[in-house]
């Protein structure tokens, strides 16, 4: 008699894990989907992730969910897309045909959620980009996969925002930290990729009012979910996209390669994980 099939599991791979709001997300989504599965948290220190990822499929998960510190060797270990090769990181794992895939879904989180907040943002003109780092590359990525033609990149260390010129080309254009609000006035959209603004650090000092009034803010944060620069831009009458979001909307491909129907990102869910968010 062959095994009875177990129902599909994906899990959430970090070190530390404990804080992620993905089985949040993900559970909600089984649920309502009537789809007999699950999500967890595993969490599995650096030396050990190798070995674990090697034998995912072993330990009866379809996929993965990928964090902190673990995404850049989860791209070294399985075939990469576009995306997870570009920003140099993976945050879903799947299989396809036995071999492990990977792509990097904040880039169409951020993206996605940018289209439901701030519909027509990408015909207003230039964008500028806080930040060089891991989240700014896939930020960058994606602006320039959608068409944006000229991307400013501000950073307190010139050397990183010039990689990411040298890394996607003439569409970007590096900018020293204290010279950034002198593109505000040419820019439809002004996005947030560094942790200012998040509780317990310093505050995002940079003047909306030079801001066409057309355009629109991001800002990555989500804890608080109201960042000072978005009560700010609200305050404006600007069109405004949080990192909340964004959250949401990056995990919609990973739940349908694992498990095979797209979900929608509700009210209802993000009511979900808000009220979580007031837990922590």
């Amino acid at each position: 008699m062959s095994a009875e099939k177990k129902p599909p599991m994906a899990c959430l791979i970090g070190w530390p894990a404990a804080h992620s709001r993905s089985p949040v997300i993900h559970r909600y989504w089984l649920r309502l989907l009537g789809i007999e599965g699950g999500y967890i948290i595993e969490a599995v220190p650096p030396e050990e992730f190798a070995d674990f990822i090697l034998r995912l499929s072993q330990r009866g998960f379809v996929g993965a969910n990928i964090t902190r510190p673990h995404k850049e060797q989860a791209l070294a270990l399985s075939r990469g897309d576009a995306r997870a090769r570009a920003v140099g990181a993976a945050n879903t794992l799947w299989f396809d045909n036995g071999e492990l895939c990977s792509t990097n879904t904040d880039v169409e989180g951020f993206i996605d959620n940018l289209d439901v907040s701030a519909p027509g943002w990408d015909g207003c003109g230039d964008a500028l980009v806080l930040g060089a780092g891991g989240a700014a590359r896939g930020v960058v990525f994606g602006l320039i996969e959608r068409g944006i033609a000229r991307v400013h990149v501000a950073n307190r260390s010139a050397e990183r925002a010039q990689g990411l010129a040298e890394q996607f080309g003439e569409r970007v254009h590096p900018l020293p930290w204290e010279e950034a609000s002198s593109v505000l006035p040419r820019a439809g959209l002004l996005v947030n990729t560094t942790s200012l603004g998040m509780h317990g650090q310093p505050a995002l000092e940079i003047d909306l009012g030079r801001l066409l009034p057309e355009a629109a803010v991001a800002d990555l944060v989500y804890v608080p979910l109201v960042t000072p620069l978005l009560a700010a831009a609200r305050a404006r009458g600007l069109r405004t996209a949080d990192g909340l979001g964004m959250l949401l909307h990056q995990a919609v491909r990973g739940f349908s390669l694992w498990f095979g129907q797209r979900p929608q990102v509700t009210p209802e869910l993000r009511a979900l994980v808000e009220a979580d968010l007031t837990k922590a």
